[in-house]
């Protein structure tokens, strides 16, 4: 009996479907894996390289010297209403300076000027709970900007010192203190967000128009 016969072998074998060969060879090849296991694949150079390089401590730098700056210019003012110190007035002065330009509760406002001028200038300076401080700030110069408005721009009856604090402040608070900051050492502030800076922001805006439109006739 004869065995089956077997087909004939193709001259040209097949490759089976987990052979490499059987891939397109015009596939462009795969991403080379990027230097920098934190930057990803296809990032622009630009963008690649800042990532890569990390903070730049000159940034660091220029926060600090902004923050101690602002910080310790309003610390200074508010000392002298606090204290007298500087050759300050004190707290009696200060509410009778608040008295006569129409804010209520005068001695109450002086005491709250003083202590916001004081610590929030002082935590500003240190970094500690940056965006408070901001806010801080931001509120009690809002409300030197009202006080001074009719007296144009420029210094002394001007608004262009307040300006200069103002901004200052508002920005530490949104871009954050920096490394060299108190907020380091507390891990709930130690990543700076934005959103946070922005909400101080807000905080300092709303409580400075509720003074003046509530607190002041």
């Amino acid at each position: 009996m004869s065995s089956p016969s077997r087909p004939p072998h193709s001259a040209h074998p097949t490759h089976s479907a987990d052979s490499p060969h059987s891939a397109d060879s015009s596939a462009p090849p795969p991403p080379s894996p990027s230097p920098h296991p934190s930057v990803p694949t296809g990032t622009p150079r630009r963008h690649a390289l800042a990532v890569a390089s990390g903070p730049q401590p000159g940034a660091d730098v220029g926060l600090l010297l902004l923050r101690l700056a602002v910080g310790l210019t309003m610390a200074a003012h508010g000392s002298q209403k606090l204290f007298g110190w500087f050759d300050g007035n004190g707290l009696d002065a200060t509410a009778a300076f608040f008295a006569s330009d129409g804010y209520k509760a005068a001695k109450t406002m002086a005491w709250v000027a003083a202590l916001t001028e004081t610590l929030c200038g002082l935590g500003l300076a240190i970094g500690l709970l940056t965006p408070l401080a901001g806010a801080g700030i931001l509120g009690i110069m809002l409300n030197a900007m009202a006080v001074k408005w009719g007296g144009g721009f420029f210094s002394p009856e001007g608004v262009e010192y307040d300006i200069v604090l103002l901004a200052g402040a508002v920005s530490v608070a949104l871009a954050g203190p920096g490394r060299l900051a108190a907020d380091e050492l507390l891990p709930v502030l130690r990543d700076h967000r934005f959103s946070r800076g922005v909400a101080a922001v807000m905080l300092g805006a709303v409580s400075a128009a509720f003074v003046l439109v509530v607190l002041r006739d």
